[in-house]
């Protein structure tokens, strides 16, 4: 790949994005809030994600374009910021949309972020693309509204993938640290009534699979989770086990609500229930180094 523009791309995500894309590329430019400056192959490009100002000539050319932009959902669920969240997504994907069918030369294919989360909370049914079932509450409405505003754009010259992507676990950023943390406190039991399942990757299948969906050109909307869901009362008792930690007091509703009000979230992140499997990427021959939890830890830990 000669060019890759990473929209957003200097959190988490974005790093881990880079970390595997660095040695691929010729140019890498992530747009950001930030400075402009130039490290290595890497240029970063001030932009304020919701209107165009010079910066969208840097999309001539691309390959390949992932727009990582939007508030993070790990905040108190204020209005204000519930406007923010929604909005975050819709105007940094609207300007996008924008910059791209202004191009001499577009970029061939746009990867833009959504999110497991569009499906509804599952205890009893696999959601795939083709067969899972989209709800109706704040998280699942931003994600349709997102998803709808990327594709309603009729881009031409330039292929457009959704990204459906769960909770990413991985050393450095994202919910595995602080899960850690919990279980290193003496919280590591079961949130709730634990039954709730977690849809999870792995940093670097997380990595592996873009690279997958840009290779094999696979379009419209995929989910980027592995293949296995496992409920949260198991995900917890075998990261203790992993982490050698033999017990592990469990956190009910009532203590998660005091807890959450305590460090500005919501309990949905923990007890909505992510029953989501990546039919896509597996009927397109994709394979994961980390199917199980527990390889996972291994990895992580």
């Amino acid at each position: 790949m000669n060019k890759l523009v990473i929209a957003a791309g200097t959190g988490f995500l974005g790093n881990v994005i880079i970390d595997h894309f660095q040695q691929k590329c010729t140019e890498i430019i992530v747009l950001t809030r930030g400075k402009s400056r130039q490290e290595s192959n890497i240029c970063y490009v001030h932009w304020n994600a919701k209107s165009l100002g010079g910066w969208e000539t840097a999309l001539e050319n691309a390959d390949v374009l992932i727009n990582m932009a939007g508030k993070s959902v790990d905040c108190r669920y204020t209005e204000k910021n519930k406007k923010e969240i929604l909005l975050s997504r819709i105007k940094s994907t609207k300007i996008l949309n924008k910059a791209v069918l202004q191009c001499q030369n577009p970029p061939k294919h746009w990867l833009n972020s959504s999110t497991a989360t569009i499906y509804r909370h599952s205890e009893d049914k696999q959601m795939d693309e083709y067969t899972g079932e989209i709800g109706n509450d704040f998280s699942m409405n931003v994600a349709q509204s997102w998803e709808k505003t990327f594709f309603k754009t009729e881009t031409p010259q330039t292929k457009k993938t959704a990204l459906r992507t769960s909770i990413v676990l991985g050393k450095k950023g994202g919910a595995f640290p602080p899960i850690k943390n919990l279980v290193q406190m003496g919280f590591g039991g079961k949130q709730g009534n634990g039954n709730q399942f977690i849809s999870w990757i792995h940093e670097k299948d997380f990595a592996r699979a873009i690279d997958f969906i840009i290779e094999k050109e696979i379009t419209g909307k995929v989910n980027l989770v592995s293949p296995e869901p496992i409920q949260n009362k198991a995900f917890m008792k075998m990261l203790r086990k992993e982490m050698k930690f033999p017990f592990g007091t469990p956190l009910g509703k009532r203590m998660l609500a005091f807890g959450a009000k305590i460090i500005g979230t919501e309990t949905e992140l923990v007890l909505k229930s992510r029953n989501v499997i990546p039919k896509r990427l597996q009927e397109n021959g994709f394979s994961f180094t980390y199917e199980k939890a527990k390889k996972a830890f291994e990895d992580l830990l």
